[in-house]
């Protein structure tokens, strides 16, 4: 089993202990709107532009409705477990494209949660979200680097440098790498520390990361 499988798989039974009116992280969504999200992803393509592209985003919302409109709160859950589908483009790309979008949201469900605790990831599922973080911070902290004049540094407790982005008073973010995935992608339950100008720390907290 992959990681993103075993990822997948846990994200699961944290859905099914939780049930579809649980909070996550996703600003106002409630873990049946998380599964609504995912199960459009992978399985309507047609719908994704909405997610990013506001003017089509009321189509995206029908199609989720309509994916997660069953009583049963089994159904889409169980649809989910199955994984992309045979002709979805994910079915090849799953094991290297879903690897953050399965642990951050995974981690939308387990830390709106009262009393959650950082996890403790083996050394090989540790390594491969380090290596997304280069690929998708830059996008992810974008526009919070466009409306902060600070050079923003991720770096593990062991000194290591995992990215750099913009320009203009150093501010560095020490954290393993899941809280630094999810620093960059707008999270703020996260276990890190920061130095630097505490006033542009709070202005980078403040800015919006993520997509």
């Amino acid at each position: 089993m992959s990681i993103v499988q075993r990822e997948r798989a846990a994200m699961v039974a944290a859905f099914r202990a939780v049930g579809p009116d649980a909070p996550t992280l996703c600003g106002g969504w409630t873990t049946r709107d998380l599964t609504a999200h995912l199960l459009v992803r992978e399985r309507r393509p047609d719908a994704m532009p909405g997610i990013l592209f506001a003017p089509l985003a009321p189509y995206t919302a029908r199609v989720q409705n309509k994916l997660t409109a069953s009583t049963k709160w089994d159904d889409p859950v169980e649809l989910f477990a199955t994984g992309p589908p045979l002709l979805s483009a994910f079915k090849f790309l799953d094991p290297v494209a879903s690897i953050h979008e399965m642990f951050v949201h995974h981690e939308d469900v387990r830390r709106a949660q009262t009393g959650w605790e950082p996890r403790e990831l083996d050394a090989k599922t540790t390594a491969a979200i380090k290596r997304r973080i280069p690929v998708v911070s830059r996008a992810a902290l974008s526009k919070a680097m466009a409306a902060v004049p600070a050079r923003l540094t991720l770096r593990t407790p062991d000194g290591q440098t995992v990215t750099t982005v913009g320009h203009g008073s150093p501010v560095t973010v020490t954290g393993e790498p899941l809280e630094l995935l999810l620093f960059a992608f707008g999270r703020n339950a996260v276990r890190v520390d920061f130095d630097g100008d505490d006033e542009v720390i709070s202005a980078v907290l403040a800015a919006e990361r993520g997509f």
